[in-house]
């Protein structure tokens, strides 16, 4: 590709001084998709419908009628419905199944003339941290083929890290968003729960699940976030907050602010090395710059990913009861009655990873155990909530690295799950607490691999969260 562009204001920049058009800015992607097919990162690439679309927006931008996002060509995660498009979940069960509605989120991103170039591979039902239990193949890291991209996102960060489209959107259910942009050296962010309506997006945990951008800017970060946000009839979870113009509104952080950092996250063998010294470096700079930047323990610290996965087991547990065969998706040919239309069903349509974690949900729900716990983790999620909104009475970020280590071998996971289980550990405490976070990109390894840091910010504090990072990616 002739051009890698960070942000949608630069290629606006172009379609006004006729160096591009919309439809040769799609086919570029089209051939780095093409060029990095062996990355896995697309089930499906929408090439004839991308280029008609193309086509139209280019007219309606001479015609000064473009919408906010004209010029920018995104890919949406395998679990985000596309009226008239199959989407799968990236699991043998969805296969063949086709959406006969749209996301509320891809309704907006369309209305406003973005182009959707085609659907990411991702974790079968965003069940895992490394993208290696999709039906369709793990996805390869751009940065180093033998590296997982991170999950389950991980085909829309590798899409966006390879210049296979502008930005994509994905969803966060303990990091999915974040920590695959870590991996992949982009920008990931999770919104607020409920600051963006779930109507359309294939529920894996539905008090955790949170669609979000993936982008190569804070302002592209912004201004989708813009587009996505805001109250839904067909969501009554979503949050009817008005949305603020999150994109006109974005200025670089100029005050003073009172950052926490996880001493856990410099003190724990578990963290990497070079991520440490990444983190104690930015600490450094920014102490430099004049922040207040303080240590603090926090005492549950042991308790997130034990709690968050007895809690988004169980609920995944209740929400793929409906793939039985019998409503919609595989049914196994070998079936003879009811009773093994549902076993054999289930059995050849979902992999490992969703098997195991059904059987972990109904294990937790199950009468004999429901109390020891299903309702003691989410005790356990209430303390932590407490605990994060009282460390927001006195600080205004959060700051800890995204994950642990950087992109691991392809195979580790399967060798053993819970390799995959505790990467989530910093990623977790904004999905159990309902917070905003964002991973941002902080340079490379000594071997190459990109490293990301994340803060966290109270409850509808994106504007804060977005103007900060945009101060802190210039550090």
């Amino acid at each position: 590709m002739a051009k890698f562009y960070s942000s949608l204001s630069e290629i606006k920049g172009d379609l006004q001084s006729n160096k591009i058009t919309v439809e040769g800015l799609v086919q570029r992607y089209l051939s780095q998709i093409e060029k990095n097919a062996h990355l896995n990162a697309f089930n499906e690439v929408f090439d004839n419908e991308a280029l008609v679309l193309a086509k139209e927006v280019d007219s309606r931008l001479k015609k000064g009628t473009a919408g906010k996002l004209a010029g920018m060509v995104i890919a949406i995660k395998d679990n985000i419905c596309y009226k008239g498009h199959k989407v799968s979940a990236s699991s043998k069960i969805l296969s063949n199944f086709e959406s006969i509605y749209s996301a509320t989120i891809v309704e907006r991103l369309l209305a406003e003339d973005a182009i959707i170039i085609g659907r990411c591979n991702c974790d079968e039902f965003a069940m895992g941290a490394a993208n290696e239990t999709s039906y369709y193949g793990p996805v390869k890291n751009h940065a180093d083929q033998t590296k997982v991209s991170g999950g389950s996102s991980g085909g829309s960060a590798v899409a966006v890290q390879a210049g296979m489209c502008h930005a994509a959107i994905g969803t966060d259910t303990g990091g999915s968003v974040r920590q695959p942009a870590a991996f992949c050296g982009t920008i990931g962010l999770k919104p607020t729960y409920g600051r963006i309506s779930r109507h359309g997006l294939i529920a894996y945990a539905s008090s955790f699940d949170q669609a979000g951008p993936i982008t190569k800017s804070v302002e592209d970060a912004a201004l989708l976030l813009e587009v996505m946000a805001g109250a839904d009839e067909y969501d009554s979870t979503s949050a009817t907050q008005p949305v603020p113009a999150y994109a006109t509104d974005l200025k670089k952080s100029t005050g003073k602010k009172k950052i926490a950092y996880l001493q856990e996250s410099i003190s724990s063998p578990g963290v990497d090395k070079e991520v440490k010294n990444v983190l104690i470096s930015t600490i450094d700079k920014l102490r430099a710059e004049g922040h207040s930047v303080t240590p603090i323990a926090f005492e549950f610290l042991d308790y997130l990913v034990p709690a968050y996965y007895v809690l988004v087991t169980a609920e995944a547990s209740s929400n793929l009861s409906r793939y039985d065969g019998v409503h919609y998706g595989y049914r196994s040919p070998q079936a003879t009655d009811l009773t093994s239309t549902y076993k054999r069903s289930r059995s050849e349509g979902f992999g490992k990873e969703v098997k195991r974690r059904i059987m972990l949900g109904t294990f937790v729900l199950s009468a004999g155990y429901y109390d020891a716990y299903y309702a003691k983790a989410q005790k356990v999620r209430r303390l932590i909530q407490e605990k994060t909104n009282d460390i927001f009475k006195e600080y205004d970020f959060i700051l800890m690295p995204t994950a642990p280590g950087p992109a691991y071998d392809i195979g580790n996971v399967e060798a053993d799950p819970v390799v995959s289980y505790l990467a989530d550990i910093f990623t977790v405490q904004a999905s159990l607490t309902g917070v905003p976070a964002i991973s941002l990109p902080v340079g490379n390894n000594s071997k190459g691999l990109p490293l990301g840091l994340q803060l966290l910010a109270k409850h509808f504090n994106e504007q804060e969260l977005l103007n900060f990072s945009k101060y802190f990616l210039e550090l």
